[in-house]
């Protein structure tokens, strides 16, 4: 434990209080004045973790000399950074933190960043290979980024990153498939078979599949996000996560273009009607919510995906459909309908076309052939080749 007073900042037990405080100076910039800060904690452990993680963040030389550099506070002070400068979301912020938390509990993960070499890394990411690609792709996405830090502030020389080999997962990418047309049509045939009182996310699940909003876009509409006269629906924002993991409503939605304005199919348009009355009736609804739980602020995305995975089982004996697949059903529909890929981006919020293309090349292959008919149609049409050239080519 540092001695009061000492640079390094110190951690200490408050019996009035019967809680541990971790204590350290900060420069205020507005007076030039030098402030001693506070922050308690149940145990000990916590406070020397949370002043061990404030030293590194302020690159305090002193305390840098004498205990290193571990790796993970590179990495936990660089994703602190990001989420200050609004270059990432709570909910992102969140989810990397837990990947750093799992690598602070391997030796490697509790070495200082410039005893690590390159033969390190590449055995511990070789480990990985059982994992997603995904999983695997967050990890060397750390490592890559302390390193580069670490360069860039003079604590290393050399970067050992780039004799590393990021592996490929022995598992295939896991694919979202949407239902076919025939799924598509008996579930919804079920779903308009039944009352929003014994199938509360009934109307969830139409506007996922028949106008490609995602899960947290429709859990965070509200009855003024609703054009009846112009039967429209505004999308502004979506149910995420903060720091901590807990549901809250964000202010955006999860890509820039997934503000947008998506048109009501007729069909729907009564059953949007049935769950704004719901919503303008329902208690202790202030935000006037389409789907409000009864005794909570939010519904959880979990909670809807887990209810779809079941009624999909029992009724239809269908296994690998996700909340995000009815999502992917209206954009395959969209394809199959022959609309313009740019409209698709639009209507689905993708940032960028190549979004679009990448994430529907299957349905754009499966439709390739029906274009390719048309441009020979036109060729006919315009007369560029002779039917005589079409049977000779067949042959």
């Amino acid at each position: 434990m540092a001695k009061k007073g000492n640079s390094e900042g110190y951690v200490y037990f408050n019996k009035q209080r019967k809680r541990w405080n971790a204590q350290y100076s900060e420069y205020d910039i507005k007076t030039g004045n030098v402030k001693m800060k506070t922050r308690s904690f149940k145990t000990e452990d916590e406070a020397k973790k949370y002043l061990k993680t404030i030293m590194y963040q302020k690159e305090n030389p002193v305390f840098i000399e004498h205990n290193g550099i571990p790796i993970c506070e590179i990495m936990k002070s660089n994703l602190r950074l990001k989420l200050n400068t609004n270059q990432i979301s709570k909910a992102q912020y969140s989810r990397v933190s837990r990947t750093i938390e799992k690598l602070e509990k391997i030796p490697l993960g509790q070495k200082n960043i410039d005893s690590i070499n390159s033969n390190e890394i590449q055995e511990y990411m070789n480990s990985l290979i059982e994992l997603s690609n995904s999983s695997i792709n967050k990890v060397y996405q750390q490592f890559n980024q302390a390193f580069k830090i670490a360069i860039n502030k003079g604590y290393l020389m050399k970067n050992p990153m780039i004799n590393v080999i990021k592996p490929r997962s022995i598992k295939e990418d896991k694919i979202v498939r949407a239902l076919t047309v025939e799924e598509q049509q008996a579930f919804t045939e079920y779903l308009l078979n039944k009352d929003i009182s014994n199938c509360k996310y009934k109307n969830v699940f139409l506007i996922q599949m028949y106008m490609g909003l995602r899960v947290g876009e429709v859990l965070a509409l509200a009855t003024h996000d609703i054009d009846l006269k112009n039967k429209k629906i505004y999308i502004h924002r979506t149910l995420t996560t903060d720091e901590n993991n807990c549901i809250i409503m964000g202010n955006k939605t999860k890509t820039y273009a997934g503000k947008r304005v998506v048109p009501i199919p007729d069909f729907l348009y009564p059953y949007i009607v049935e769950q704004m009355k719901q919503a303008e009736s329902q208690e202790n609804n202030e935000e006037k919510l389409l789907f409000k739980p009864i005794n909570q602020r939010y519904t959880r995305r979990t909670n809807v995906n887990s209810e779809l995975q079941r009624i999909l089982e029992k009724n239809f004996n269908i296994t690998d459909i996700s909340t995000h697949s009815l999502r992917h059903t209206y954009g395959t529909r969209c394809i199959e309908s022959g609309m313009a890929p740019v409209v698709v981006q639009r209507l689905m919020g993708h940032n960028d076309i190549t979004v679009t293309l990448n994430t529907y090349t299957s349905v754009y292959d499966k439709f390739k052939e029906k274009e390719i008919d048309k441009v020979n149609k036109y060729y006919l049409n315009e007369k560029l080749i002779s039917n005589s050239n079409i049977e000779l080519e067949e042959r």
